[in-house]
């Protein structure tokens, strides 16, 4: 239990994109760090979901939460960021499957982080940080497939362009630029709008972890929490275990911290950091849930050995473990408690 002397001393930050799973820890990090926070959601339906959760039940006196029902639209956080002393800008699409890419993704991803910054400047000149949740997938570079050798770090940038974003026939591509044309438009616009705040970025690959944002349904989980559900649930036994496509990963409780720790640290101004864990498979979170939960034997997908890491490409996380201070949880551990997030859904 957090002691309720320090909660709510810090001040106030706005996280956008409250319902989700990634926003739901960093919440519970900042208010569990002394901060109020004001969250946004789309709709009222969103406010009542979030309300059922652990974190809002415990909490409700230092969380308010606000509608902004379109994240595109001019001046959609005008009202929403009046009174704040921080922002963390969270919300942007994550699916890989949509009928238009412009539409679906590179707008609302582009525009909404555009539109908080630019609400910001105009409406709270008294904040002075901002934290925008980008992606591993603004520095992975498709094209060239698994990479042999590279060693990915936030130096690098996906060279994908707007226009092969928005006519791709491939998901991962246009979620990949919805995603490093964000985070480019919030380093351009503090460039050449000089406003009172600076930007740091967080860029997470594959997030696993617990759950903490309200699910109604297992079968409507977000792509991170679902890839998991997938291995207890019996839909990969006779298929096997699954190749995994995108190896570098992190715990979604270290990537709240990092968001913390990006806000909190002046010196993480105008800075990005590559928050991950390093390289896993499928396997590993295969056996250690066969290793520790007996009751999902004969739906866990059994590992074979046939999947490995050799010529895959490698990650740097130099900058988030010293400049952050982060300490990376294990796998083991991840996969454990992702497992135990699921137990009550599943009776």
């Amino acid at each position: 239990m957090v002691s309720q002397a320090i909660l709510g001393s810090k001040g106030t930050v706005l996280v956008s994109g409250a319902s989700g799973f990634i926003a739901a820890h960093v919440i519970q990090q900042f208010v569990e760090s002394g901060y109020k926070v004001v969250g946004t959601v789309r709709n009222q339906t969103s406010i009542d979901n979030f309300k059922k959760t652990s974190t809002y039940q415990q909490y409700s006196d230092y969380i308010r939460l606000e509608i902004v029902a379109d994240i595109s639209a001019a001046g959609a956080f005008d009202e929403a960021v009046k009174g704040v002393d921080g922002v963390i800008h969270t919300q942007s699409p994550f699916v890989l499957n949509v009928q238009d890419n412009e539409k679906d993704l590179l707008i609302p991803a582009i525009q909404g982080t555009v539109g908080i910054l630019k609400s910001i400047k105009e409406n709270n000149p008294f904040v002075k940080r901002v934290v925008v949740t980008s992606s591993f997938a603004a520095i992975v570079d498709l094209s060239k497939g698994v990479h042999r050798d590279h060693v990915y770090s936030e130096k690098d940038w996906n060279p994908v362009t707007y226009e092969e974003g928005k006519a791709t026939d491939i998901g991962a591509v246009a979620y990949c630029a919805s995603k490093v044309l964000a985070e480019k438009a919030a380093h351009e616009f503090v460039a050449k709008e000089k406003p009172n705040f600076t930007v740091a970025t967080i860029n997470p690959p594959m997030v696993y972890g617990p759950n903490l944002h309200y699910i109604s349904d297992l079968s409507r989980l977000g792509e991170s929490p679902a890839l998991i559900y997938s291995l207890i649930n019996g839909s990969l036994v006779e298929s096997g275990v699954p190749e995994t496509g995108f190896p570098a990963w992190v715990d979604v409780r270290d990537v709240a911290l990092a968001h913390l720790r990006a806000y909190e640290n002046p010196k993480s101004a105008g800075q990005r950091y590559f928050v991950t864990a390093g390289s896993f498979l499928y396997d590993e979170m295969c056996q250690t849930i066969l290793d520790n939960f007996p009751q999902f034997k004969g739906k866990v997908p059994v590992p074979t050995g046939a999947n490995t890491l050799d010529g895959l490409y490698r990650t740097d996380n130099t900058k988030a473990r010293t400049e952050l201070g982060i300490n990376f949880r294990s796998l083991e551990e991840c996969t454990i408690d992702s497992v135990n997030s699921f137990l009550p859904l599943l009776k």
